[in-house]
């Protein structure tokens, strides 16, 4: 008898929304599923930066126990949210098409403020590291919660602005009952996203064969080849360590370029990258570009962040 597919996932808006894109797709393919939903210690622990928190994977964590568990048979996360290396046993089965993978500040009318001194919110040490860089006489201050959490604390708050994920903005409606204008959305087309922001993955264990088959068929092969050069990257540059890390890869034709950046924590350097390849010969891109900010300073800011315990590793 064909077994019910059980889909973990956080409890948030975003969260769900993802998981019933992930159901939808696979109940087209006439698979039976449940959704189950997990509060994990992301979700629980709101007054400290991701950054400072010293836990790898803390969105992720709680749904692989349940699956190694046997709780549940298939977990759906952000990919951004997800460690470079997975736990034993577990597997990545598919990444669907990618979203929107810019990031957006959301402010409250007047961007004047962009030429003066101003105060931003962001939970991302990445958008703080490259927001100090482009505007070093700002402050920027610690946002943390799911969309909708956020979008209200910038509204009760006398910041200016606060950045988002325009996927997620786009993919739930979080403006409602904050008075914040949904018009008041500018782009940053000059900040870096996250390795594999945009995009969602579905994971699986090892051993069960019926669930990554199924998972398979909801692949996306173009996104799954982008992600893996950006994770590539991240993994090469981390060492195990959280740092201010961008990265975006896109394909034209048969060519596969990507852009990465490594920052200090308060944005003073910056250190970027960009190599393009044979889409045939994309497997080594991302370490390549990581080796060599790596070897142009990149190790000397990843060393001192380490040495001053400025994040955990």
């Amino acid at each position: 008898m064909e077994k019910t597919i059980r889909i973990g996932t956080r409890d948030s808006e975003l969260a769900l929304w993802q998981a019933k894109k992930v159901r939808d797709g696979l109940e087209k393919l006439g698979c039976r599923t449940a959704i189950v939903p997990v509060k994990s210690d992301g979700d629980l622990i709101l007054d400290k930066p991701l950054y400072e928190l010293g836990i790898t994977g803390i969105f992720t964590k709680t749904l692989d126990v349940a699956m190694i568990r046997g709780q549940i048979d298939v977990a759906v996360h952000s990919m951004k949210d997800v460690p470079t290396t997975l736990p034993e046993s577990i597997v990545q089965a598919a990444v669907l098409q990618r979203a929107n993978t810019a990031d957006i500040l959301v402010h409250k009318g007047d961007l004047s403020f962009l030429e003066n001194k101003g105060t931003v919110a962001t939970g991302s040490l990445r958008r703080k590291a490259q927001w100090l860089y482009r505007y070093p006489g700002h402050n920027v201050e610690n946002l943390r919660g799911n969309v909708n959490t956020r979008m209200r604390k910038l509204r009760d708050n006398n910041w200016q602005g606060a950045i988002f994920a325009a996927a997620g903005l786009e993919r739930i409606s979080p403006f409602e009952g904050t008075g914040i204008d949904p018009a008041h959305c500018t782009p940053l087309d000059w900040m870096i996203p996250a390795p594999a922001q945009g995009a969602m993955v579905a994971v699986a264990m090892e051993k069960d064969t019926y669930c990554r088959e199924c998972l398979a068929q909801l692949n996306h092969r173009e996104t799954e080849i982008c992600t893996y050069i950006e994770r590539q990257f991240l993994r090469v540059l981390e060492g195990g360590c959280t740092a201010p890390i961008g990265a975006i890869a896109a394909i034209d034709g048969k060519t596969v370029s990507l852009k990465g950046i490594l920052l200090s924590p308060d944005g003073r350097r910056k250190f970027s990258v960009k190599r393009e390849a044979p889409l045939h010969d994309h497997h080594d891109l991302g370490r390549v570009c990581a080796r060599e900010i790596l070897d142009n300073g990149g190790r000397e800011v990843m060393d001192n962040i380490r040495a001053k315990g400025d994040i955990t590793p």
